[in-house]
């Protein structure tokens, strides 16, 4: 209990999340920073229903918390604020804890990615597929409609017009769709040999691939793509950036 007391704590609200980039980042940067003050944990429970919870249980001493798989989407209904471009995406990964105690819910994501894609950027990467739906795909979809960049999702359970599954992915469709963004989690330590089902042997130099996961940090899906000549991009960058938006939110 002493700790709890004794230190600012921020945390990850997740689900089997022993991995954690957020723990591992946040107190590696409070020990080079001198931040000792500060300590980051995990809040890792079976379902959102046990936030309250945990929130109660560090009241005193809670600044901050990231939100991950799977409940990106379902904390909207624990939160008191929302940032316009959180309720916009429609995801919130980053919550503040304000003064008087309320909770407001922020995007980094949006921030972490738009930061690390935008360099990599040519013409030819117009049109994109967002590979998967969930809360991180909403994020992307934000960014590339703030680039003028025209996309569908890609899914195994499509709805709507934007939406195709994996296997009207063809030849044609990656002649037309440069960019691909994996959002699924496929290919995440310890399962590295998974990848999305796209026709790889279509891929070409004119490719770019990104995949928003970083452990490992070259999966399968971008090992593919680096056979076929094609620029990739793990979401190790994009992690590092939305982390540290999220701390000038917390601090702010």
């Amino acid at each position: 209990m002493e700790k709890k007391e004794s230190k600012n704590i921020f945390a990850l609200v997740g689900r089997n999340i022993s991995y954690s980039f957020s723990r591992q980042y946040f107190n590696t940067k409070f020990e080079k920073e001198n931040l000792e003050n500060n300590e980051y944990i995990n809040f890792d429970i079976e379902e959102i229903g046990e936030l309250p919870k945990k929130i109660e249980e560090y009241k005193k001493v809670l600044k901050g918390m990231n939100v991950t798989i799977p409940y990106k989407l379902e904390v909207f209904n624990y939160l008191d604020k929302f940032d316009k471009k959180a309720l916009r995406v429609g995801a919130v990964n980053t919550i503040k804890i304000t003064k008087k105690g309320k909770l407001k819910g922020f995007n980094t994501d949006i921030y972490g990615f738009k930061k690390s894609l935008k360099p990599l950027l040519k013409k030819e990467h117009s049109k994109a597929l967002i590979l998967g739906t969930g809360g991180a795909s909403k994020a992307v979809a934000y960014v590339l409609d703030d680039l003028n960049i025209k996309y569908k999702f890609v899914s195994r359970s499509p709805e709507g017009k934007k939406q195709i599954t994996y296997d009207e992915i063809s030849k044609d469709t990656l002649n037309e769709y440069k960019l691909l963004i994996n959002c699924t989690p496929l290919g995440t330590f310890p399962n590295i040999e998974n990848c999305p089902n796209i026709p790889y042997e279509h891929l070409t130099e004119g490719h770019l691939l990104y995949d928003l996961i970083y452990n490992p940090e070259q999966t399968t899906f971008l090992q593919k793509g680096v056979e076929k000549g094609a620029t990739i991009k793990n979401g190790y960058e994009m992690l590092e950036l939305q982390a540290e938006k999220a701390w000038r939110i917390w601090n702010s």
